[in-house]
Order: C-alpha cells, then structure tokens, then sequence
C-alpha cells in the first residue's frame, strides 16, 4: 500500500511540474493590503471604546456590586447573631464505622455552619 502512494506515476510527476518556485511579484497595494490598513486604521477608535466601557461601565458596576455583598454579609451576620441555628439531630447524620484519623469531623469541617459530631 505504501508503495502505491509513494511510487505513484501521477504523484511523482505532478511534483516534478510544479517544481521549486524561487521568483518573487512585484510588491503592489492589494485589496487584502487596503483591507489590513483599514483594519488597523479601525482598531484605534475601537479600543479607545473598550477602554472607556472598562473604565467607567465596569469598574462602578464592580464597586456597586462590592458594597452590595458587603451590606448583605454584615446583615446577614447580625441576623444569625440574633437568632443562632437550631441543630436538628438526626438519627442518619455523621454516621461513621470509624473516627478519621484526625478526629471526628470531616475534614471540611466548620464549626459555625457545621454540626459537630460529638454533640
């Protein structure tokens, strides 16, 4: 089979028309030259438009949206200050053989949000 492809007379002679081509055109303004310019000609106005969004578009929305969360975290804070999560057991909650190797809990284990395993 590879045989076929690498001796075959169609093959072999279309590479020895096309030969080794070593002449260069004549340099000259093209259509994909005036379209290149134009494009880069296109490109300044276009990202001196982008930058002002970025800067005053999205930047206050990320500060509006920093605030926001901060406000939201600090209300929420209070609110769990004021009234503590009542833990429910149940009887299919930190069911283990055996304790890690580290102690009870899990190793994500958060005591704020958590219930405890002991308790």
């Amino acid at each position: 089979m590879a045989s076929r492809a690498l001796f075959n007379t169609q093959l072999t002679s279309a590479v020895k028309r096309a030969g080794a081509r070593f002449q260069s055109t004549a340099a000259s303004t093209s259509e994909f030259a005036a379209q290149r310019d134009a494009v880069k000609a296109h490109a300044g106005p276009a990202a001196e438009t982008w930058k002002k969004i970025s800067i005053f578009v999205c930047i206050p929305a990320l500060l509006a949206a920093g605030v926001n969360a901060y406000n939201l975290a600090t209300e929420h804070a209070a609110h769990m200050e004021h009234h503590p999560k009542e833990w429910v057991k149940y009887p299919y909650l930190n069911n283990r053989a055996k304790d890690f190797f580290w102690g009870k809990e899990s190793l994500f284990f958060n005591p704020k949000v958590n219930l405890s395993a002991e308790e």
